[in-house]
C-alpha cells in the first residue's frame, strides 16, 4: 500500500520507474495505482491497488489475460503523468524552463561539477530598456518580444544546455561541460540574434537589444586550489557582471578572464567599463 503515502505520490516518477513494475495484469494494475496517486486521485488508486492484491493472493496457476482497455488506460496515463510533469517545469508564456528547474538543475550540475572535465557556464541576460517597450507598444507586444527572444536564445544551445526564464525579462543560459572561450562565443552569438532580429516586422520603430553577465566555473582540476561555489553564488557572479554590462553601455556580454573584466565582440571596443566586485570572486 505504500503507492498511496503522499510523500511518495507527490514526488514525480518517470515512465521508467513504472515499467520495472512489470508488464502483466498486476503490474498494469500498480501502474495505473502510482499514477493516480502521483495525481491525487487517491480513491481510483486505492481500488487499483486492491485489485493488484487480490490477484496476487488469488493463488492463480496462470497469468490472468490483461484487457486491451487496462493497457490503454496505462498508456493514457503515462502520457498525461509526463505532459503535467513537463509542464510544471515550463514558463507559461514562453515556454522556457522555470525557475524551478533551474534551481533543481543547476544544484545537480554543481553537484557534478567536481567529477567533470569540463568548465560549467551561466550567463545572466536582460532585456535592455524592456519597460519602454511595454510603455510605447503595449504589454501584449511586449510578451511578443519576450516569446521571440527566447526563440532567438535556444538557437543553436549545445547539448545538456537550456535556457530558463529568471524573473520578469530576465533569462539564464545555463551551459555545462564549456571552455570558458566557447561559453563567451555562445553568449555572444545569442546577444548578436537578438540585436540584429528584423523587430521592426512586428511592430515599426521596434528594437530590442540584451545584455548579459557570463559566470564560468572551471574545472576542477584546472583550479585544484578554487573553493566550490554554489548555484546562489554563481548566479550573484553573473548578475555582477550584468551590472557591469548594463553600465558599460548595454547590449554587451560581460565576463572576467586572467582577474579581469571584458566585453566581448563588438563592445570589446568600448573603453569604460564600470566593474563592480563581488565577495568571493575570483
Amino acid at each position: 500500500m505504500t503507492a498511496l503515502r503522499p510523500e511518495i505520490a507527490e514526488t514525480p516518477q518517470d515512465d521508467a520507474s513504472v515499467d520495472r513494475q512489470g508488464p502483466g495484469l498486476v503490474g498494469l494494475h500498480e501502474s495505473i495505482a502510482t499514477l493516480l496517486a502521483s495525481r491525487g486521485q487517491w480513491r481510483q488508486a486505492y481500488q487499483h491497488l486492491r485489485s493488484a492484491l487480490d490477484l496476487v493472493h488469488a493463488d492463480q496457476v496462470e497469468e490472468p489475460h490483461v484487457p486491451e482497455q487496462l493497457r490503454r488506460e496505462v498508456d493514457r496515463l503515462r502520457r498525461e503523468h509526463a505532459e503535467a510533469r513537463e509542464q510544471s517545469l515550463r514558463d507559461s508564456l514562453t515556454d522556457s524552463y522555470n525557475r524551478r528547474y533551474l534551481d533543481q538543475r543547476l544544484m545537480d550540475l554543481l553537484a557534478e561539477h567536481g567529477a567533470c572535465r569540463h568548465g560549467l557556464a551561466i550567463a545572466l541576460i536582460d532585456l535592455d530598456w524592456f519597460k519602454q517597450v511595454n510603455d510605447n507598444f503595449g504589454h501584449l507586444l511586449g510578451d511578443r518580444v519576450l516569446q521571440r527572444v527566447v526563440e532567438l536564445l535556444q538557437q543553436g544551445l549545445p547539448e545538456d544546455a537550456f535556457c530558463a526564464r529568471y524573473g520578469g525579462e530576465e533569462f539564464v543560459l545555463v551551459l555545462p561541460r564549456v571552455d570558458a572561450a566557447t561559453a563567451v562565443e555562445i553568449a555572444e552569438a545569442a546577444r548578436e540574434r537578438v540585436e540584429r532580429h528584423p523587430w521592426q516586422e512586428i511592430a515599426p520603430g521596434l528594437r530590442v537589444t540584451v545584455s548579459a553577465g557570463l559566470a564560468y566555473e572551471p574545472p576542477a582540476d584546472e583550479a585544484p586550489e578554487r573553493p566550490a561555489v554554489s548555484a546562489e553564488q554563481q548566479l550573484l557572479r553573473a548578475d555582477s557582471l550584468l551590472y557591469t554590462a548594463k553600465q558599460s553601455g548595454r547590449n554587451a556580454v560581460a565576463y572576467r578572464a586572467d582577474g579581469r573584466v571584458r566585453l566581448a565582440g563588438e563592445a570589446s571596443g568600448r573603453r569604460a567599463i564600470t566593474e563592480t566586485r563581488v565577495l568571493g570572486y575570483y
